[in-house]
């Protein structure tokens, strides 16, 4: 059983930067919303998740290392945004 919620170990790994990502993404989406448009959430989640990755799962040195870290960050947006859709709408269907 943890005793902590979320420590730098947690959001060291690959589930833990998802989870804050969809957390902080989630909390402060209304605010985002009212400003700008649907589309920059996408823009505004990518940029959480790059300031965590570097934060608290840099790989790398020099500009390899920041290269993998931003293909990194992708990967934790794209999977946080899916997670979000799985979770708030399972049943959806696209409209073609």
């Amino acid at each position: 059983m943890y005793d902590d919620f979320m420590t730098p170990e947690t959001l060291s790994t690959f589930a833990g930067l998802v989870a804050g990502v969809s957390i902080i993404v989630q909390f402060t989406k209304p605010l985002i919303k009212k400003v700008f448009p649907d589309g920059a959430v996408r823009i505004y989640t990518f940029i959480i998740s790059l300031i965590l990755t570097f934060v608290f799962a840099k790989s790398g040195e020099g500009i390899q290392g920041i290269l993998i870290t931003i293909i990194n960050s992708v990967l934790i947006t794209m999977t946080a945004m899916g997670m979000y859709e799985t979770i708030s709408d399972p049943m959806a269907q696209k409209v073609r």
